[in-house]
């Protein structure tokens, strides 16, 4: 199940898939590697989620290509970090 990201005033490029009841997940399967700005910029994404829905609980869905400070930072905001493949089906 897809997410609209409008509507919780999200970019329209940004994906948001359902995981489970009351957890969102921001996926951003990139070849590339997710650094403290990236995680940052996440992190801003799950406050406005959650400005929006309280309750939801955020993840980040990614490649393992995280840098330790981004993944601490995700963390110490309550973010948990899933790790997927870069060919993950469910994102289309």
């Amino acid at each position: 199940m897809k997410f609209d990201p409008q509507s919780y005033n999200l970019p329209g490029k940004t994906k948001l898939h359902y995981i489970g009841e009351n957890q969102i997940g921001i996926v951003k399967l990139i070849k590339s590697r997710i650094i403290r700005k990236d995680a940052a910029i996440i992190v801003e994404m799950s406050r406005q989620i959650k400005s929006i829905e309280p309750t939801m609980n955020v993840s980040l869905i990614c490649t393992s290509n995280i840098c330790s400070k981004s993944k601490a930072l995700l963390q110490s905001e309550g973010i948990s970090v899933i790790i997927e493949d870069l060919q993950a089906s469910f994102i289309d």
